[in-house]
């Protein structure tokens, strides 16, 4: 995984990232906000060696100092000291519970002690260690002093008093605060790389990546209104939708250049993920190219173009493999352009008989006779075998991918299944695709609906006459040419 991945990924779940970000940051200020605040006092100790002055004895006592002095330290956590600093304090604790509180150190080569006292007073706190330095004092004193009488060689002094410190010494509120973000970032990045991990949906043309190397037709962004106007011409021409079929239609006739491919096949690996809704549009923006085009729904199981068009169901593409009627006597006209349709017909009881028959190869080779493109909506691969068999009547398959829904290996099935009959795959076509952020197939210049529906009615205001939407020019394909009835020489 290279720097481009982790930072798509990040693109991709920056809100959890984000959310788990702030979710540490309020972690973090509860925490401090809820603590009570913990106040430490520090004193400090000097240890000398009583001696004659001689630089000899002063060298001697020095070392015997800072030889001495880590044992001192060890005994302030002691009940020896912490017993008398207790009784004269009054304390209600035990020495046990006091040395919790009780730290002392010392800096290395020194015979300096630093005792530090921690309270949830202030004042408390700086008693605590002024009477722990001083019982520490006495205690060392009676423990150096000769068994045989005398002084002790050991001095212990306070250099510095403890005091009542102003600032609480915790909660560090910065100080967790900080430690919270990043710690609530580190928590978001793992889960988005987990989940990126995990994650086996294919979301956009990286993960498609992942499982085949096939020519990538077009992306279809997401439009919260195609589900209730799922037809280009019920959208503005200039929108990114129609930009997106017109740049499927261009790039599949580049996929097809041998031109073999007159009869092309629009098929998914489970329903749901829009190949109806792209084969009509697909043989639509033909249509608009000025292509005479046969749009044949041959979903024989859940047939939709007929409900998309509005037209008559009841008779067709079973209705001519039955030989009740011929193909030419049920073909459709719809819209202003060379465009034909073949609806299902009935739903018969053998589907995948139906479509592998004689009788289909025979109305394949028909309509391609008469018509410069024939685009076939197929049933998903997966569920039935009906796609798969029809697959080696027609010139080529185009597999529509449905982002956010389809997962890797059910892509890795259906294109196995379509390798297994030596189907011809044109490309695959993703469909839902988010129209911005990391997984968006490409940036669009194009207007936006507001701003062409501001342009067409200032242009009407201007001149009343003219409709500037009723025949919207089409862009001409490379090599395509004007003559009606006639696809440009690749085939399609």
């Amino acid at each position: 995984m290279d720097l481009r991945e982790y930072l798509r990924i990040i693109r991709r779940d920056w809100i959890l990232i984000l959310a788990t970000t702030l979710v540490g940051l309020f972690v973090g200020g509860s925490i401090s906000v809820l603590t009570k605040p913990t106040y430490t006092a520090e004193t400090q100790l000097f240890v000398a060696i009583s001696n004659s002055g001689s630089a000899q004895e002063l060298q001697q006592g020095n070392t015997f100092s800072q030889a001495r002095v880590q044992s001192y330290v060890k005994t302030v956590g002691s009940p020896l000291v912490l017993q008398p600093a207790i009784d004269s304090l009054g304390l209600d604790t035990t020495p046990e519970a006091l040395s919790s509180r009780v730290k002392a150190t010392t800096d290395l080569n020194t015979v300096l002690i630093t005792i530090s006292v921690s309270d949830q007073s202030p004042v408390q706190a700086a008693a605590t260690a002024q009477a722990v330095a001083n019982s520490l004092i006495t205690t060392i004193d009676v423990l150096e002093s000769p068994k045989n009488g005398g002084s002790s060689p050991v001095t212990l002094s306070i250099i510095k008093p403890a005091t009542a410190p102003t600032e609480p010494s915790a909660p560090n509120t910065r100080l967790n605060l900080v430690i919270a973000l990043l710690g609530g970032f580190a928590a978001g990045l793992i889960t988005a790389l987990l989940r990126s991990a995990l994650d086996v949906r294919i979301r956009g043309e990286a993960d498609l990546r992942r499982v085949t190397d096939l020519p990538l037709l077009g992306g279809i962004s997401f439009d919260q209104d195609a589900t209730k106007k799922p037809l280009i011409t019920q959208a503005l021409a200039q929108s990114p939708r129609n930009e997106s079929f017109r740049q499927l239609r261009t790039n599949l006739q580049f996929a097809n250049v041998a031109g073999k491919a007159k009869s092309v096949l629009v098929t998914s690996s489970l329903p749901g993920e829009g190949k109806s809704t792209t084969a009509t549009n697909l043989a639509i923006a033909l249509a608009q190219a000025g292509q005479s085009v046969c749009l044949i729904d041959a979903d024989l199981r859940r047939p939709m173009v007929g409900e998309y068009l509005g037209l008559e169901r009841n008779a067709g593409l079973t209705t001519a493999l039955l030989g009740a009627l011929d193909v030419n006597d049920l073909l459709q006209p719809w819209g202003e352009d060379n465009l034909y349709v073949l609806t299902s017909g009935q739903i018969p009881p053998n589907p995948s008989e139906l479509l592998g028959s004689e009788a289909m190869q025979n109305l394949l080779a028909q309509v391609e006779e008469s018509f410069d493109a024939v685009i076939i909506d197929a049933p998903p691969l997966l569920p039935v075998t009906d796609a798969a068999v029809l697959s080696q009547l027609v010139g080529g398959v185009v597999l529509v991918i449905g982002t956010q829904k389809v997962r890797q290996h059910d892509v890795e099935k259906s294109l196995g299944a379509l390798e297994l009959v030596d189907a011809a795959v044109l490309g695959v076509v993703l469909n839902r695709l988010p129209s911005k952020g990391p997984d968006a197939y490409s940036y669009s210049y194009y207007s936006s609906d507001e701003t062409v529906q501001a342009r067409r009615a200032l242009t009407q205001k201007s001149n009343p006459s003219k409709n500037v939407d009723r025949h919207p020019v089409q862009p001409m394909l490379i090599g395509e040419t004007r003559a009606p009835g006639r696809f440009p020489s690749t085939g399609l």
